[in-house]
Parts: C-alpha cells; structure tokens; sequence
C-alpha cells in the first residue's frame, strides 16, 4: 500500500508491504522508491515513528541515487580513453587495428585489437571477454568457498552468469544452482568473496533468519563491512 508522511522538510512517499518479516525493514531502491515492511502485528503508528527517526539516512540514500541519476554514465563507445572496471580497478581502454581480435589487460589497460573498427564487434569482444573473466575469478572464489561447505554434504552447485536487475547472485538449492550477475566482476573481490558465501550459506539456511546470520558471521566475521562496501560500490538497493 503507498502511503505519505510528512515531515517539516517535506513529505516522504513510501510503499508499505505486510510480511513475515521480524523487524520494520527500510529499503531504498535505484528508481528512489522507499518499501517498508513489517509484520502484521505492528501498527502503522510505530513504521512511521522508525521512518522518522531514519528520515535524515532515507533522505541521504535518496540524494545519492539522484545524483547518480544526474550523473549517469552513458553506454560505452569502445573508443581508446574509456573506462571499464574489472575487481575494483579501473582499466583504461586502448583500441588498436591488427591482424587478429583480441583482448587482454595488464591490470592498468585493457587492450583491445580488432581487424576492423567495428562497434558491435568491439562490444562482443570485451563481453566475451568479461565472461571469461566471470568464469575464472568468481568460479575460482565459488571453488574456494566450497571447501567450507563439502563437510555438511552439500553438492558442489552449477555457476551460471547473467545479467542481473536488482540483485548480485541468487541460490536455488533443490536444483543446487547458483546464479551470480554478471557485473558482480566489476566489483572488490573481498564484496565478490561476501556474495558468494552469502549465496553458499543458502544451501544451509533458506531464508535470512537470525540463524541465517549467525552462519554468515561464523564464516565471514567481517561480512557486514564487505556488504557496507559493496553497497558503496554497487548500484541496488540500500537498506536504512
């Protein structure tokens, strides 16, 4: 249900959704639209005394995304200059003709050779080129984390990569899959290693309950701070 508060600074819009949920759950999404949910016992009277005590963080997350929206940075051209992002780092683009496709990176540039200057090309290139980078970093991490889990009988799951809307990786555990968004490459490995346990940990815990938590925490004791980093780095929701 939407509904409006308003504050001496203004009104906030907010979508409020009834769940089985323990606590009043704030979250700020890319488009600026703030969901609420709590469970059915509590009264709307104590949402909104949460959401004002969390006014100044919610009006913080919303300037955020609209400055990002401002600032958004427009698709990629594959022109020598540009900049694209692989484990946290920057990698600047050099775009040379030459007698055969390829890509390579020496941790500073991202090289790119193509017989002819296509963009389409080019494109295909550098998403082949992340692909196999996706392959090998986060399949390498999947492949580390799994000794952690072999002991409690779980399978070693199928990695898949896609792209990814409004989250970084999902577990289906029946199928023992497991699905990471393909820009999850881009990011720190250390948010990359706290994705990949979180996903990992599903295996033993189905939702995020306390105990959820408590098995992340046991795994990970600095799991929050990766969560906190990657939310700075990341572009989904944020949770006030």
């Amino acid at each position: 249900m939407e509904r409006t508060i308003v504050f001496p600074e203004g009104e906030l819009h907010y979508l409020h959704e009834v769940k089985a949920v323990k606590n009043i759950n704030i979250r700020i999404r890319p488009d600026m639209t703030v969901r609420v949910s709590s469970n059915p016992q509590t009264e709307i009277s104590e949402v909104e005394k949460v959401l004002t005590e969390k006014r100044a963080c919610i009006r913080s997350a919303l300037d955020r995304y609209a400055e990002m929206k401002k600032y958004a940075a427009r698709g990629h051209e594959y022109v020598s200059g540009e900049c694209f992002r692989l484990l946290g780092r920057d990698l600047r683009l050099k775009v040379a003709l030459g007698k055969k496709n390829s890509v390579d990176s020496d941790g500073l540039y991202l090289f790119l050779t193509v017989k002819v200057n296509n963009e389409e090309l080019k494109k295909r290139l550098i998403d082949r080129w992340y692909e196999r980078a996706c392959e090998r970093e986060i399949g390498g991490i999947c492949r580390d984390t799994y000794r952690f889990f072999e002991k409690y009988g779980v399978e070693f799951p199928q990695i898949r990569f896609r792209t990814m809307i409004s989250r970084w990786g999902s577990c289906q555990a029946k199928r023992k899959i497991l699905t990471f968004n393909r820009r999850l490459i881009e990011m720190p490995k250390i948010c990359i290693e706290y994705v990949v346990l979180h996903e990992f940990v599903h295996f033993l815990q189905a939702d995020h309950s306390a105990r959820f938590y408590t098995r992340m925490t046991a795994f990970m004791p600095d799991w929050r701070e990766r969560a906190r980093l990657l939310e700075k780095e990341g572009v989904f929701g944020i949770d006030v």
